[in-house]
């Protein structure tokens, strides 16, 4: 008999879609429309958003708001939903909270379009993306998992990722800032950092400094854990980027003095610790975009199908049906390789996914981020005027969306590694070429 293969979400994960929409339903949508609450998602979005009188920064009662959904999706359970139990969520409960219940989750979010529930400006979501959790949780002492993941759900701690430099952003391994290590024991960084998100609000930074090797070594870069007020660390602007607020900090780094058990992880394998995340982010990343494409495209498909120019449906031409089946035809190939990239990627443990599914995870992210860019500026086209306004969404989900094709890995990047896959310069082929 000739086996099948069955392409069915579980019961379970299709059940926790409907309560999680009757929880948005009930608790979070009305609190978007609660007061003037509104103005954060409509055609005043940007602007409502903004302190445009301080920098640039998020405004108070935006975040204040984003705080109290939180709160409230906390509270129901939702929040913590892909973190591990001992720290109050659900993975590793038959499936739940793994790589494809969260792929499958985050799409199905972001094609509902902007709103309270989600909103990746910020990486907000009722149900919560932790990179800076799954970093302390495979890497941190006893202390700092007490310290800075306890701290974190209640949401005293904010920890910022202060990775990329002024001079150097994918080139990593030619890292300026610099630990040099004390007579007792403690270390000296000097250095500077750019694009650390959330700088404004941060009770840590997670400083990568080179402690020893050469320039363009992996080995040598070691991830401290600096509190923010610590003498030395001094924000020198906030730049100003393509979606408004701005919370992504310049920083100095000037004889930051810090004790030896500021050290995450190894001494020296700081790379190890920033990738720990990547993957698990990459393919959530993928998902959202896949989800804000199929947003795009069917709210392009209503639209065409009731505006009726010259007395006919604009659906009924191919200039309007032929790009749309294009990026329709996208993104049901790509939502097929995503769910099978991250299944895979949960029955594997999670040091094996960069050697075995590396190029996989690459190939979900940069397309899909693509995609995502080319299905709003469609949309845009085919709402017309309207599509140009912004009291439609897809110049918002545009200028956000067309962020990921540079960060969590540029695109040029990610093809890169998948061409080393392909190749076999790394990978499973390498060994055999």
């Amino acid at each position: 008999m000739a086996s099948t293969m069955n392409f069915d979400l579980p019961s379970a994960l299709v059940d926790y879609l409907s309560r999680l929409d009757s929880f948005i339903e009930s608790e979070i949508t009305p609190l978007q429309h609660e007061d003037d609450n509104n103005r954060f998602f409509d055609h005043r979005r940007e602007h409502a958003r903004t302190d445009w009188d301080r920098g640039g920064l998020p405004r108070e009662e935006w975040e204040e708001l984003l705080g109290e959904a939180t709160k409230r999706a906390d509270k129901a359970g939702f929040w913590r939903f892909s973190l591990p139990r001992e720290y109050g969520g659900q993975n590793e409960e038959s499936g739940r909270g793994s790589n494809l219940w969260m792929a499958v989750i985050r799409e199905h979010m972001a094609s509902k379009g902007l709103g309270l529930f989600n909103d990746l400006q910020n990486e907000h979501s009722v149900v919560g993306n932790f990179p800076d959790v799954v970093m302390v949780q495979h890497f941190g002492s006893e202390e700092q998992k007490k310290e800075l993941i306890h701290g974190r759900l209640q949401r005293e701690v904010r920890i910022t990722f202060g990775l990329t430099e002024p001079g150097h952003g994918s080139d990593a391994t030619f890292m300026a800032t610099k630990a040099e290590r004390q007579a007792d024991g403690s270390y000296i960084i000097n250095g500077g950092k750019m694009w650390q998100t959330g700088m404004h609000k941060a009770t840590h930074c997670f400083i990568f400094a080179r402690t020893g090797g050469k320039d363009g070594e992996a080995k040598g870069i070691t991830c401290f854990v600096v509190p923010r007020q610590t003498p030395g660390i001094k924000v020198e602007s906030y730049e100003w980027t393509l979606n408004m607020p701005t919370d992504h900090a310049t920083v100095s780094l000037i004889n930051v003095h810090v004790p030896a058990s500021t050290i995450l992880g190894p001494l020296g394998g700081g790379l190890a610790v920033a990738q720990a995340f990547v993957h698990e982010n990459r393919i959530r990343q993928a998902a959202s975009s896949l989800g804000a494409a199929v947003y795009c495209v069917n709210q392009s498909v209503s639209y065409a199908r009731k505006r009726q120019p010259f007395g006919k449906p604009l659906a009924a031409n191919q200039a309007i049906q032929f790009p749309l089946v294009e990026l329709a035809t996208q993104c049901e190939m790509l939502r097929l390789l995503i769910r099978k990239t991250a299944a895979d990627m949960d029955r594997m443990p999670h040091i094996e996914v960069e050697h075995k599914l590396g190029d996989k995870v690459s190939m979900c992210n940069y397309w899909a981020n693509r995609l995502c860019t080319e299905a709003a500026d469609r949309a845009i086209q085919v709402h017309g005027g309207w599509g140009y306004s912004r009291h439609c969404q897809f110049e918002h989900i545009w200028r956000h969306h067309r962020r990921y094709r540079i960060t969590e890995g540029s695109e040029e990047i990610q093809m890169r590694k998948v061409a080393g896959y392909l190749f076999g310069f790394i990978g499973p082929k390498a060994s055999k070429l």
